[in-house]
């Protein structure tokens, strides 16, 4: 290869990065799939969040972790360290790990069956694992049961977002890409809200908190089998016909989507060429951008700190001295900032780009981290054995709803959205696969840790994250070009010009129109 650089295909519907002869029209059938294929987030969500007030839940602990609740009775007892169980830990990340290994299952998956396929194995999975869970008898049925949510978050995190990237007009590709994480959002205020009701019933509360998945399970289970596949998808399968036919009920029934079509199977036709899988051409030069932030994207993202601060919020709250109802209720309270916050990135993500939106949230974060630290240093000591005064308290409730409004409007929706559009097709699949394999392995590592570090490192573990911050801000800043605006199968354009990812990435130039092939039908893979 020239230059010592691979060569991407670019489309001609792209020109200095911005869309050209593809329809930007907002359809019914757009709106109502993304809503659908979203859905899966909203699962998700609330098996994440679902478990952070189970954990500190009466009911739920005497009926599983007894030796917590003893603990929780002791007047001696540190309060960085109450919540400190393995055996709790490993089935709040039994979820987690299951998903490494589906995801990595979920790419070949997907590629030979459809996103929409894919995503309804995952709905399968979800419903299969919220009725185990709800009708658990010991920590077996539990575990087991999050194994399940674990195969179905590997499913739906892999398709779901490429879907929504494939089908959303690439003028507000960001914005319908966003939703999925609004929806893993509105998954876990719902389970907050459960939680705060079901903490209040003796006995068999905790099983309402587990039980009530098993309704939007169903709901997706149904509803995504009305939806298309998506055309990028159905092209790379050899099915252009009905490629064709899922663009035009995509893009509406006037559009010309003749541009479009061209460059997806131009796109497809590129990925035919190589012999070898998607998976070992994504380690090949001209992907070494892809790769790399199929690796960072992931790795930065659960380094912010969310996604402990997430799945713990009500015990972080209970550890600063509020009751069991008033953490959950201070979880409810940062679900309402994170939805406003993700509301805002998808109204500006498109406008001010991805670059900014990053920044922005970079400095926010820090702050936050750093004030947390200050903050449980001086008041809770490395003890952790005296109580917060109440104004420190609320400050630090203050915080955690800033920290989670300046991931709402950066990291969280963009690590959806960057990992499901700078792929080529012929690695696509792999890719999303490969990002969201990292991230549910650092999430179990995270949550299999946090409470144990949280026990040592006390108000460390805070700075621990403040610093991550700072490293990923100045990578985005150096190595991630903007890609609002260009479409998905255009991609290489933005890789081609980066002032680093130029010597890795060059551009092949546009081959003859062949438009026999549009004609019949047909494609050589």
């Amino acid at each position: 290869m020239p230059g010592g650089g691979g060569a991407l295909a670019v489309g001609a519907g792209v020109s200095a990065g911005v869309a050209s002869g593809y329809s930007s029209e907002i359809t019914f059938t757009v709106v109502m799939s993304c809503l659908m294929a979203a859905s899966g987030g909203l699962i998700f969500g609330y098996d994440i969040s679902i478990t952070g007030g189970l954990t500190q839940m009466r009911s739920f602990l005497e009926a599983f972790f007894p030796e917590i609740i003893k603990k929780v009775d002791s007047a001696q007892q540190d309060a960085y360290c109450t919540f400190d169980s393995q055996v709790l830990t490993t089935f709040v990340s039994s979820l987690y790990l299951a998903g490494v290994f589906a995801c990595l299952v979920a790419g070949h998956v997907t590629r030979k069956v459809g996103r929409r396929n894919s995503m309804l194995i995952g709905a399968s999975f979800f419903l299969v694992g919220a009725i185990l869970n709800c009708a658990a008898v010991n920590i077996y049925m539990l575990v087991i049961g999050r194994i399940f949510l674990g195969f179905a978050v590997g499913f739906t995190n892999q398709s779901a977002p490429v879907y929504l990237a494939e089908i959303a007009p690439a003028r507000w590709r960001g914005a319908f890409t966003s939703i999925f994480h609004f929806f893993l959002n509105v998954g876990m205020f719902v389970a907050d809200l459960v939680n705060y009701r079901a903490n209040t019933i003796p006995g068999w509360g905790w099983r309402l908190s587990l039980g009530i998945g098993i309704i939007p399970a169903v709901v997706i289970l149904v509803g995504a089998v009305f939806i298309p596949d998506s055309p990028n998808s159905l092209v790379l399968r050899g099915k252009v016909d009905e490629a064709r036919h899922s663009l035009r009920r995509i893009r509406g029934p006037t559009a010309d989507v003749d541009v479009e079509l061209k460059d997806i199977m131009r796109a497809a036709e590129e990925g035919g060429r190589h012999k070898s899988g998607a998976f070992r051409r994504i380690l090949m030069r001209e992907y070494r951008p892809h790769l790399v932030m199929a690796i960072f994207i992931p790795l930065f993202f659960e380094l912010t700190g969310m996604i402990v601060v997430t799945l713990f919020a009500p015990l972080l709250f209970f550890t600063i001295g509020f009751t069991s109802q008033k953490a959950i209720l201070g979880s409810i309270i940062t679900d309402v900032v994170s939805l406003a916050s993700i509301s805002v990135a998808a109204l500006s993500v498109d406008r001010f780009g991805r670059r900014f939106l990053f920044k922005l949230g970079g400095g926010i974060l820090l702050v936050c981290l750093v004030g947390m630290t200050w903050i449980f240093g001086a008041e809770l000591g490395t003890n952790g054995g005296k109580a917060m005064p109440r104004p420190y308290a609320v400050a630090v409730v203050a915080l955690v709803c800033l920290f989670v409004a300046g991931f709402g409007i950066s990291w969280g929706p963009l690590k959806w959205i960057i990992p499901s559009e700078i792929f080529p097709l012929e690695v696509r699949s792999a890719g999303q696969s490969m990002s969201e394999s990292i991230s549910l392995t650092l999430t179990f590592v995270q949550t299999q840790s946090f409470l144990t570090m949280l026990c040592s490192f006390k108000y460390g573990s805070f700075a621990y994250n403040a610093a991550w911050v700072v490293v990923m801000t100045a990578f985005i800043i150096a190595f991630l070009p903007e890609t609002k605006g260009v479409p998905i199968e255009a991609m290489g354009a933005v890789w081609s010009r980066h002032w680093y990812w130029k010597r890795f990435v060059k551009l092949a130039p546009e081959p003859a129109p062949a438009p026999d092939k549009l004609a019949d039908g047909s494609l050589e893979m």
